[in-house]
């Protein structure tokens, strides 16, 4: 085995321990349910686009989701900055060089991190993050509101060595969990900042390859950096507590299992209400526009015809009035009794137990 100097200092708490379960239960659920093909695909593809728009967004990009999602799928969409735009497409082509590293099952190198750098910084912000290519100078972490120094990272001339020491050990390290692992490995690059810019892109990304390469994909349908853009300063907080408790990273590794735990629950919630509404559309036999109705209603409590019209903007309001129309028939939805003044006609599940 390769010897390094770095050995990272943690306690495996009650909290980690819970939300690790959490976590497992999740990923063994993943592997046994009987989740359709299509299903797979399409949240795939949607925790891609939310997770290539949050991870871009912690770092100062200004695009709505919405916009992220239109741009990603080559569309149009004016009165962009083109810098948010090209850091955005740079995330898929960063995340493409991560996918084909897993496919390879070769060993992790510094190569591979500074390819994922460079596809995610080129050509962007007028050129000057160095892409692909270490530091060689002192940078800084600059707090955006006050312009207070937070943290001053390692000098440059030791940027190499530690990551060399962090790469040896990602390769080597067997005796702890695959997610802690891919915690710890995304705190130590964040805290060498190895990069003159994008350094907290490709920490983000690093701790994802490490995950997938441990089988610790969860098919691709979680987006941790979707959690930690919900609360950037608690994100910030457990990173920098690490540093002011002596580099103890039992705080940060807390908040990252709970991310993680958090994401996986709602992935797990979401599958189950796909399997529902699978099995009301083998046994009412709906088509899979109308069982789209049911697992949205299932998903949000209720649902509206402008709703629907909206996640199908290919059909005509009058489909999706004979579709609702028809499930009330059925016996499936009902109409929602509402105290508000509200217009809209809102349906709810008529049952709450298949």
């Amino acid at each position: 085995m390769t010897k390094t100097t770095f050995t990272p200092s943690y306690k495996i708490t009650d909290a980690v321990v819970n939300a690790l379960g959490v976590i497992e239960r999740a990923r063994g659920f993943l592997q046994a349910a009987q989740i359709s093909e299509e299903w797979i695909k399409f949240m795939v593809h949607r925790a891609f686009i939310r997770e290539a728009h949050h991870t871009t967004h912690i770092e100062g990009t200004r695009l709505t989701l919405e916009q992220a999602e239109k741009l990603l799928e080559g569309k149009n969409v004016p009165n962009v900055d083109p810098d948010d735009k090209r850091e955005l497409l740079n995330y898929r082509s960063a995340f493409d060089v991560v996918a084909d590293y897993v496919k390879s099952g070769d060993p992790l190198t510094e190569g591979v991190i500074r390819e994922i750098h460079k596809k995610l910084v080129e050509g962007v912000r007028g050129g000057n993050a160095a892409p692909g290519e270490y530091r060689n100078v002192q940078n800084y972490v600059v707090n955006g509101s006050t312009g207070k120094v937070v943290y001053t990272p390692p000098a440059a001339h030791d940027v190499p060595i530690m990551m060399r020491e962090l790469v040896d050990w990602i390769n080597n390290e067997k005796s702890i969990h695959p997610v802690l692992l891919s915690g710890i490995a995304q705190f130590q690059l964040v805290h060498i900042h190895p990069f003159i810019d994008g350094n907290g892109r490709t920490s983000r990304l690093l701790s994802t390859l490490c995950m997938y390469r441990a089988g610790y994909d969860f098919k691709r349908l979680f987006t941790i950096s979707e959690y930690y853009d919900r609360n950037r300063l608690e994100f910030y907080d457990a990173i920098q507590g690490v540093r002011n408790n002596g580099m103890d990273l039992t705080g940060w590794l807390e908040y990252f299992v709970a991310g993680l735990s958090t994401q996986m629950g709602e992935v797990v919630v979401r599958g189950e209400i796909t399997i529902k509404a699978d099995v009301m559309r083998q046994k009412y036999g709906l088509n899979e526009r109308q069982t789209d109705i049911i697992r949205h209603t299932l998903e949000n409590g209720s649902v509206s015809v402008n709703e629907i019209e909206k996640l199908n903007p290919e059909t005509i309001r009058r489909t999706v009035q004979r579709d609702i129309k028809l499930l009330i028939e059925k016996g499936i939805l009902q109409e929602k009794s509402t105290i508000t003044t509200d217009p809209t006609k809102r349906y709810e599940m008529a049952f709450t137990e298949l």
